[in-house]
């Protein structure tokens, strides 16, 4: 099986998901189509259509990572092979929201009845836009939604998604204000490839440190999710807290992910 990730800047999630000693028996190679974007076909001005189809006849399986919105959309207009949507501008993370669906049903036993909160970049995080897309179809979800005005979920979000839906929320701007009443603690990084201005990202990078004084007002189930890498968001002295749970979300993302592979391929595993 030959399965071919297409490499842009700002993430390794996916091939931290596929490269794992565990799956090298079921998978014989791993073709990608550049170790770096800056030579890949694509900074050579080849389009996405062309792209596709080129892996198309190399691989069974492509997972793409792509600066545009939408462009696995496109892929998949062209391909002849399934098309893995891993992260698409600050669109939507699927692959990563199934991760962080299967983390919280282990680690609280339910998709329902959750007061979630997400902090930080929530204007460009694709991540967050595609795990609210998710938790709306359980009853009993609600958001407290943390971010300065500047990073904002955006109003599609809120008015075609929360409001359409009637699924409450609040937003607030201080992270202690929210922390009391969570279920889930979801932190994001201030993404500085998407600022067009260093002065603003800078202003905006270190808004949010959860850090143990913080995380002292959380409950003491709640636990602290993030879709990594982390910057300066959560302080490292967090990690030995009993709620930290990112780093157990990474191995469930590697389960998440061999699975919707088996799927793809009609691979049954007995």
């Amino acid at each position: 099986m030959h399965i071919s990730s297409l490499a842009v800047p700002g993430g390794t999630t996916l091939e931290r998901g596929l490269m794992t000693p565990s799956f090298t028996g079921l998978i014989s190679s791993l073709c990608r189509s550049s170790s770096s974007a800056d030579s890949s076909s694509a900074a050579k001005g080849e389009s996405v259509s062309d792209t596709i189809r080129v892996i198309s006849c190399y691989a069974d399986i492509c997972a793409m990572r792509h600066p545009k919105e939408g462009a696995p959309i496109v892929a998949s207009e062209y391909s002849t092979i399934p098309i893995i949507n891993a992260g698409d501008g600050g669109h939507q993370h699927p692959t990563q929201t199934l991760t962080d669906l299967l983390t919280i049903r282990n680690l609280k036993g339910r998709l329902n009845n959750m007061t979630i909160g997400l902090c930080g970049d929530l204007k460009f995080g694709r991540t967050v836009h595609s795990l609210i897309n998710a938790l709306v179809r359980y009853e009993g979800i609600r958001f407290v939604l943390i971010s300065p005005e500047e990073l904002r979920l955006p109003e599609y979000i809120r008015q075609d998604v929360l409001d359409r839906q009637q699924i409450p929320y609040e937003e607030v701007v201080r992270l202690e204000d929210a922390l009391p009443k969570l279920d889930i603690l979801y932190m994001t990084r201030v993404q500085k490839e998407r600022f067009f201005n260093e002065e603003d990202y800078v202003r905006m990078k270190d808004f949010y440190v959860l850090d143990q004084e913080k995380l002292a007002l959380a409950p003491e189930d709640m636990y602290v999710l993030h879709p990594l890498p982390r910057v300066n968001e959560i302080a490292v002295e967090v990690d030995d807290d009993p709620r930290a749970a990112y780093f157990r979300q990474v191995q469930y993302g590697v389960y998440a992910r061999m699975a919707l592979i088996l799927t793809l391929l009609e691979v049954k595993v007995c």
